[in-house]
């Protein structure tokens, strides 16, 4: 079989859905880069981040059926899948135990080295215009957006860092991603 060199989104997410191998391999080829940067800002390590890439690949191949282009983009469908999948791994007992069981100034060195150079390499990234994207957004409602989608934090630890009520951030949040929305739909 010959490789798939472009494809629309719709006729993707078809061939996706029948199980066409090209047409993963061009999933792989033209998104994991992008999932890539929104899995290393969360997971801040490289080799897990690799790791979380493959699983995220899997569930995307094993739940495209779940995909609803009615509800939204393919890509939108699968950074969700990417943040929630960084954040379960990082959540893990695995991690928390790897973690745990380094010496301290292992645990130091490799907070700060890796935090500071894979968050360098990714400035350089432009998650497919993404940053552009949110940069049309007050800031307030970006920090909301890089704190949920791309820090990996929960709705209720955004509660907690910023001392703003839950319902407040949650209210934010809907709003923010209704505005990228209309951006999205503009451009």
């Amino acid at each position: 079989m010959s490789p798939i060199h472009y494809l629309s989104e719709d006729d993707l997410i078809s061939l996706l859905k029948k199980r066409d191998q090209r047409a993963f391999n061009y999933l792989y080829d033209n998104y994991s880069g992008a999932l890539y940067g929104v899995v290393i800002r969360i997971v801040l390590h490289k080799n897990y981040a690799e790791e979380v890439i493959q699983d995220i690949f899997v569930k995307i191949w094993n739940h495209v059926e779940l995909f609803n282009q009615e509800k939204g983009r393919l890509y939108t469908w699968m950074i969700n899948i990417a943040r929630n999948t960084s954040i379960d791994y990082i959540k893990s007992r695995r991690v928390q135990n790897e973690q745990k069981n380094q010496s301290l100034p292992d645990v130091v060195h490799s907070s700060e080295t890796h935090r500071y150079a894979d968050m360098n390499q990714m400035e350089s990234v432009d998650f497919i215009g993404m940053s552009d994207v949110l940069g049309k957004l007050k800031p307030d409602l970006r920090r909301l957006i890089q704190m949920a989608y791309y820090e990996g934090y929960t709705q209720q630890e955004i509660s907690d860092n910023l001392e703003i009520p839950l319902g407040t951030v949650k209210t934010r949040i809907r709003a923010a991603l209704l505005q990228l929305r209309g951006i999205l739909n503009e451009q």
